[in-house]
């Protein structure tokens, strides 16, 4: 008699409570459901039910019994939807977030390619500069930017997140160019207003944050400060992805190459626990192929 069969049929007769309702879940008889109860207590040497002519109940070694056949039928259950995964063609809802920069200029255009190669496969992108609690608040994947805390998420490195110092010509040409980070106090700095005050302005090789005056522009979205950059307004820092299109065009001119802070580390992050699917193992491969380390 199949063993893992008679495993099932047992806690079976457990959950629902006699030999008659476990023979209703599976089809067969109550005397068969009682051939297999006696198959599993032949094989342990023991009983695992203590049956009157009005009740049953569980004996201590059928009690121990049962919670580990529940757990080695979660087990299988668990392998064979992985491997039946594993050949499914991706498909559902898949819910992402990245910070707003990054995700608007790079992750967006990239998506709609992904989703064009995985046509069963619908997309939630939510760009948000905040820390999100991707297990609490039901997402598949995050991109974290900066040095990732111990949270027991799986990681997955991208290239680093650079940053770059810009101004437009026409501003340039009107207050001039700045040659170390003492001239920025003489500038217009577009202010990131998600920098604390720590972190404002903290040039390489300096001891604190560059003595700029306060900024008569300050947005908490990349984008905004680049248009007002491009606009002539003042020198902006941002993403070297948010403002490369710009630098080659000659929209706007890189300053202070030698102060410009480290590149900070970049992840994609993902729940250790989650069921691995094929929309989500997909997302992965394609993320760290378009963005991962060069």
């Amino acid at each position: 008699m199949d063993k893992l069969r008679s495993m099932e049929v047992f806690v079976a007769v457990v959950d629902r409570g006699s030999f008659t309702a476990a023979a209703d879940a599976f089809g067969i008889s109550p005397v068969m459901v009682g051939k297999h109860i006696r198959a599993l207590e032949e094989r342990l040497g023991a009983a695992l039910l203590a049956r009157t002519t009005r009740r049953q109940s569980l004996t201590e070694i059928g009690r121990q019994y049962a919670d580990q056949c529940r757990a080695i039928l979660a087990q299988i259950s668990a392998a064979e939807s992985g491997a039946e995964a594993m050949h499914a063609a991706p498909r559902g809802k898949l819910k992402i977030t990245a910070p707003v920069s990054f995700g608007s200029e790079w992750v967006s255009p990239a998506m709609t390619e992904y989703l064009a190669q995985h046509p069963e496969v619908s997309l939630e992108l939510n760009l948000n500069d905040r820390m999100v609690d991707i297990v609490e608040e039901g997402y598949d994947a995050a991109v974290r930017i900066g040095v990732l805390e111990d949270s027991g998420l799986v990681a997955r490195a991208l290239r680093p997140y650079g940053m770059v110092i810009c101004a437009s010509p026409a501003y340039l040409k009107r207050a001039g160019t700045p040659r170390t980070p003492d001239d920025l106090a003489q500038h217009e700095c577009l202010d990131f207003m998600q920098w604390t005050h720590q972190v404002r302005w903290r040039l390489k090789g300096q001891p604190g944050a560059s003595k700029v005056r306060e900024s008569r522009f300050r947005s908490n979205n990349g984008h905004a400060l680049r248009v007002a950059a491009l606009h002539g307004f003042g020198i902006v820092m941002q993403a070297e992805m948010l403002l490369a299109q710009d630098i080659a065009a000659g929209r706007l001119v890189p300053l202070l190459h030698d102060y410009v802070p480290a590149a900070r580390p970049m992840h994609l992050v993902y729940s250790r626990d989650r069921q691995p699917t094929p929309k989500l193992t997909t997302f992965i491969d394609f993320m760290l192929e378009r963005f991962g380390p060069s």
